[in-house]
């Protein structure tokens, strides 16, 4: 999982036309990303072991000041270092790409154990009012894909964007054919490189990215820095102008949704229960649908991998369905979708799920249901 993630943000900086620099303190499980990437230096690719976490984000954030598609690498504990920094690239709006190997917490925790312990962190987890788009890996075989989209999101939107993985999918392995690099879609970055009457550092385009101006483009000078700012750059303080700036980058945010594909319903579109689930737990839940419905029951399957904003059309798909059996995401779709009713479904052991365990559970929760009906 860990070398098709590192694969993957080569081929997004490079569809992007940019040269990639991944900047990472070593932890556990991450580490092999940036193990990973510092044997392609012959391909271009520029990696810094950086004595600190709070270093390696911020010298990540320079790296795309300077007009290259800063990375950065971390797990739990990391992401809460790194967590002042992110707020920089918000405010900067720089595009940056965050890769989250999660794995057990609080604190230290247990690094060689599996959690998906930072959704609501990476979602939530930034003082002020610092929202940025969140996609999760599902497996090693999808780690190169959602690696170039969320390279694809960053630069387009111009936002830092965390890309989820865990212990489980960074040191799984599963058979995947690399596709065909020619037939990948392009998202070539324009720089902005002259200045025109009505051109503003911090204007919008239609998605509301603003442009993106090298340091040193000749007559094209700008402030930058974690101090609010007016759409001239400027540092200003003025209530109205917070309002609006916090507005747009919160929006700025929400139009990714209007990019991403609504997700497929696995089995049936309508029925007694839907099992939605993220990340690492899609073969288990997989399986255990696939075993639950050979037994005669109604039960769905969905899986998504763009966790924040969430796509559109879910409200509709779950309007179809009895009831949401969720693991681990339940306060995130009972805060954004509330109309549904959602069936809660936690681990927290650093084990993942089994699939007999999630077979017991929804045998459970249509009992349950057959009883009050």
């Amino acid at each position: 999982g860990n070398q098709a993630l590192a694969i993957g943000l080569v081929a997004g900086a490079r569809l992007a036309g940019l040269q990639p620099v991944f900047s990472s303190y070593p932890i556990t499980p991450a580490s092999g990303v940036l193990e990973s990437l510092a044997a392609y230096k012959n391909h271009g690719v520029v990696t810094i072991q950086s004595e600190d976490e709070i270093a390696a984000i911020c010298s990540a954030s320079g790296a795309s000041f300077a007009g290259t598609l800063g990375m950065t690498g971390t797990s739990g504990p990391g992401m809460a270092l790194k967590g002042e920094a992110m707020g920089l690239a918000i405010a900067t709006e720089l595009p940056l790409v965050i890769v989250d190997v999660q794995r057990a917490g609080p604190s230290t925790g247990m690094p060689t154990k599996v959690e998906q312990s930072d959704l609501l962190s990476s979602i939530y987890g930034r003082n002020g009012d610092a929202p940025m788009p969140v996609v999760a890996i599902s497996k090693p075989s999808d780690a190169f894909e959602l690696s170039i989209e969320a390279c694809r999101i960053a630069v387009q939107n111009m936002t830092p964007v965390i890309l989820l993985s865990d212990n489980f999918i960074a040191n799984g392995a599963e058979p995947w054919q690399l596709p065909d690099l020619d037939a990948l879609q392009r998202f070539d970055v324009e720089f902005t490189t002259e200045k025109t009457d009505d051109f503003l550092s911090f204007g919008r385009d239609d998605k509301l990215a603003r442009p993106w101006v090298k340091p040193g483009t000749p007559g094209m000078e700008f402030r930058i820095g974690g101090l609010e700012k007016a759409p001239t750059s400027n540092i200003s303080y003025d209530p109205d102008n917070h309002q609006r700036m916090t507005d747009i980058r919160h929006q700025k945010v929400r139009n990714v949704a209007d990019t991403i594909p609504t997700p497929t319903v696995d089995g049936p579109d309508s029925g007694d229960l839907l099992v939605v689930g993220w990340g690492s737990t899609v073969g288990i839940l997989t399986q255990a649908v696939e075993t639950a419905r050979a037994k005669g029951l109604s039960v769905s399957r969905m899986h998504l991998t763009h966790v924040w904003p969430l796509p559109h059309g879910l409200d509709e798909i779950f309007s179809r369905f009895d009831g949401i059996l969720v693991p681990e995401m339940t306060v995130l779709l009972r805060g954004e979708l509330p109309d549904h009713d959602y069936i809660p479904y936690n681990k927290v052991t650093g084990q993942p799920f089994l699939v007999a365990e999630v077979v017991t559970e929804i045998e459970r929760v249509l009992a349950e249901r057959s009883k009050k009906a």
